[in-house]
């Protein structure tokens, strides 16, 4: 029979809020030597609510043959308000159920409003130290102004805004360029940070000066292990300079 499934404790921000007093958490684990026995067909997960006795159960298939240390995530999207839960997890090949594992979710309501969406960089396994993955914006023609007494063509100034998540000690480097799109496309550095920068959202804002049309490319750059998530969100650009800008930029 196969062995138990082992939990992963270190998912990045794991717990989200569905709609009030509904949350949604990232559940993720590894299958202890998975080719030591037939094919995982499917995971049997049990749920129940601590200090109640009724188990809610369903099935997770696994397609295809599960690499020994991959990483396994499935969403659990109903739970409601702030609780404790026990999960169980159980392994089944051909020749039935194998060794479960169980573990207790415990959490408090979300008060972070970035818990929702944002994007993020994965730097678990197969990411390897700088590996870089890019989110372009679309392309922005400039609103270029000329000048009522002279030919001389103003162009705007735009104000690029976001937030950020970097913590845990293996923190890569997030950059930010400005792509020109003129005779030839130009990549210019505009914003760069590297390393662990706590357990809280923090916001960017820098003044980027186009003279062609234009996008905005933000970059995640693995550091060197997998405690490195980069998450970004509430990503804006308006035109005119940025008001009162944080400190680092």
């Amino acid at each position: 029979k196969a062995y138990a499934p082992e939990f992963y404790y270190d998912t990045y921000s794991a717990l989200w809020q569905n709609r009030p007093r509904v949350y949604g958490f990232k559940l993720q684990w590894t299958q202890m030597e998975p080719n030591a026995v037939d094919r995982i067909l499917a995971y049997r997960l049990g749920i129940r609510q601590m200090g109640q006795s009724r188990w809610w159960e369903q099935e997770i298939p696994m397609e295809g043959t599960i690499q020994k240390g991959e990483l396994l995530t499935y969403n659990l999207t109903e739970l409601i308000k702030p609780e404790s839960y026990l999960v169980r997890l159980t392994p089944i090949t051909r020749y039935g159920e194998g060794d479960a594992t169980e573990r207790i979710i415990t959490y408090s309501a979300p008060v972070n409003p970035h818990l929702s969406f944002y994007m993020y960089i994965e730097t678990s396994r197969p990411r390897l130290d700088g590996d870089k993955a890019r989110l372009l914006s679309p392309t922005f023609n400039m609103n270029s102004k000329s000048s009522s007494s002279s030919s001389v063509t103003n162009n705007p100034t735009y104000c690029f805004a976001f937030y950020y998540h970097m913590y845990g000690k293996h923190i890569g480097a997030l950059n930010v360029f400005l792509r020109q799109k003129g005779q030839t496309v130009t990549d210019t550095s505009v914003w760069s940070l590297t390393g662990n920068q706590g357990d809280r959202w923090r916001q960017a804002k820098v003044n980027i000066h186009p003279t062609a049309a234009f996008q905005m490319v933000m970059e995640g750059v693995r550091g060197s292990g997998i405690e490195g998530d980069i998450a970004i969100d509430d990503v804006t650009i308006e035109e005119g300079e940025c008001k009162d800008p944080p400190p680092n930029s």
